[in-house]
């Protein structure tokens, strides 16, 4: 796939063009990985075995031009609803989660709409497809209780616990994905008005309110920070929350970091840090926030993508 200037060119418009995170683009990239290899085998079984996956002339004739050089392109640009229908058969005969397999789809869809932009089709095959029903799952999230325990697990009198407590303080009082909490600059919190400047998707910034309690705890992790830059003139002292090297964490250590303090309090293991999220949404319910406010605290595009939490029964809070 590495070969395949058509994948490399839209990864490339997601990054420069569109703002998509590191995670998303690794997403995509994997899912039209995994994609290429089932074109190129099954194409290679219809020769051996017969028509499993029939490249017929009139999928070859939705390319608009000539520059079919490779294998795998020929394949790509040749691609019909029945082959991408073929595909999802085949994740699910795989046991592949009905959320994964409706990610893939939207990343094949987004790819063709690219090549149809790009001119390299005249139409996206993937528009006449069905998208799978997604499975309704309530959100997880955490009682009051749990989060201070989990919370009071970091050590605050090191680099690393201040750092972690800091970091798990900001995803409950504020709701902010992993994402976005990653990409977070000092000049990002606004310590005076308390509120933080978040951005999501497309560089759209939404300004979030920020407890005391919270900015305290990252004023302290501060004094630790700011200690190693004047030790190492050479470390970047704009990310907010930043290994020993100051460069910023992702969202694979935030994740360890999570599991590391789980297993401490003696926590559910399968809590990620998205829970932390939605135990700041139900938080925010509990306090009698309506659905559209918390909307916008959350950056969702669409209301309906906040109601699911009014499917969950809220229970009076100890903590208000």
């Amino acid at each position: 796939m590495k070969d395949c200037e058509l994948i490399q060119e839209f990864l490339g418009y997601l990054k420069s063009e569109r703002h998509f995170s590191e995670y998303t683009i690794t997403c995509y990239s994997g899912d039209l990985e995994q994609f290429c290899d089932f074109l190129v085998s099954h194409s290679t079984k219809a020769v051996d075995n017969g028509p499993e996956v029939t490249f017929s002339q009139h999928a070859v004739g939705i390319a608009v031009t000539a520059r079919t050089n490779t294998k795998l392109r020929q394949l790509l640009l040749a691609v019909d609803a029945n082959i991408i229908g073929t595909f999802l058969m085949y994740l699910k005969q795989n046991q592949y989660r009905q959320a994964t397999i409706q990610r893939k789809l939207v990343a094949l869809r987004s790819f063709y709409k690219f090549l149809v932009r790009r001119h390299w089709l005249v139409r996206n095959p993937v528009t006449r497809v069905r998208t799978p029903k997604q499975e309704k799952k309530l959100p997880k999230f955490l009682e009051y209780q749990q989060v201070q325990q989990l919370l009071g697990m970091p050590a605050m009198d090191s680099w690393p616990g201040a750092l972690d407590r800091a970091i798990l303080e900001t995803l409950y009082s504020t709701g902010m994905r992993v994402s976005e909490l990653v990409a977070l600059d000092v000049d990002d919190v606004d310590f005076l008005n308390e509120v933080v400047h978040i951005r999501s998707k497309g560089k759209i910034s939404r300004a979030v309110p920020i407890d005391s309690s919270t900015l305290h705890s990252i004023q302290h992790y501060m004094k630790f920070r700011n200690e190693l830059i004047q030790n190492n003139g050479g470390l970047d002292n704009k990310v907010l929350f930043a290994n020993k090297s100051g460069k910023p964490l992702d969202t694979r250590t935030i994740r360890r970091k999570m599991d590391k303090y789980l297993a401490m309090a003696g926590l559910d293991p399968s809590i990620s840090p998205h829970t932390l999220r939605h135990s700041f949404a139900m938080r925010m319910l509990n306090k009698g926030v309506d659905l559209r406010s918390l909307r916008d605290l959350l950056g969702h595009q669409s209301l309906s993508a906040t109601r699911i939490y009014t499917h969950l029964i809220v229970k009076k809070p100890e903590e208000v």
